[in-house]
């Protein structure tokens, strides 16, 4: 699962720069907003709301937001509805890419995302063209300069949560876990003591398919591109890359 640790490298970098435009609160506010509307206004008998509450408050989106975001949802704010959808395609060099947006108008941006594959050497395919590469998975970060847990430790303090999976690497704890049990682990790790600069449920890709440096350099290009559409609320690849040509980000 290295591969996915170099995708949320890049992803953490493209959040702090969203985050400076303020794109990032939009992005945090439809997802309570959908999270809220399916599943009810309070996030402690709402996984999904508990969930998209602590990944903005992570994002240091304010509680106001949060609330208008919440009340917009259960009826108590006028608002938009937005429809979740998910398109699939390739990128350069037939990498796999599955992309997760929150629309209030799928035509115009089904038509961008369109557009931003053509623009970077992808194309955009059918729903489940690229889907079974993928198995959703629960992933938790403690980075480690906020725990005092050796490898050892923190190995069996996973197992004993209930967790599938752990990367070490210099600087952090990668845990992968069952998305049915995500809530719980995370959940117990808390009440050990351990706090996450990620907490998510995501898409992990099977296999990865490596790029040369021109290659890859349009595919980061064509993930900039998704980035920047408000619409989009998170994007899954395939891609395998040298590490100098990814810290060009």
């Amino acid at each position: 699962m290295a591969g996915h640790s170099k995708w949320k490298n890049i992803q953490r970098r493209k959040n702090a720069q969203d985050a400076k435009r303020g794109k990032i609160f939009m992005k945090m506010a439809k997802e309570i907003f959908v999270a809220a509307k399916q599943g009810g206004g309070d996030p402690e008998m709402n996984p999904a709301l508990r969930l998209a509450v602590d990944k903005a408050k992570a994002n240091n989106m304010p509680n106001d937001n949060i609330d208008r975001a919440i009340k917009k949802a259960t009826g108590d704010l006028e608002g938009v509805n937005y429809e979740e959808l998910t398109y699939e395609g390739y990128g350069p060099g037939g990498v796999a890419v599955m992309v997760k947006v929150l629309t209030d108008n799928k035509n115009r941006t089904a038509s961008e995302i369109r557009y931003a594959f053509n623009k970077n050497g992808g194309n955009l395919g059918e729903n489940g063209c690229v889907g079974f590469m993928f198995d959703r998975k629960g992933y938790l970060v403690v980075d480690r300069e906020t725990t005092e847990a050796d490898e050892d430790d923190m190995l069996l303090a996973v197992i004993e949560a209930g967790a599938e999976e752990m990367e070490t690497s210099e600087d952090a704890y990668e845990i992968y876990t069952d998305p049915d049990s995500f809530s719980e682990v995370k959940s117990v790790l808390e009440d050990n003591g351990f706090r996450f600069s990620t907490a998510e449920l995501t898409m992990i890709p099977q296999t990865l398919s490596p790029l040369e440096e021109e290659e890859a350099k349009r595919m980061i290009r064509l993930v900039d591109m998704l980035e920047d559409n408000e619409d989009v609320q998170d994007i899954y690849h395939n891609l395998d890359a040298d590490e100098e040509v990814l810290a060009q980000l």
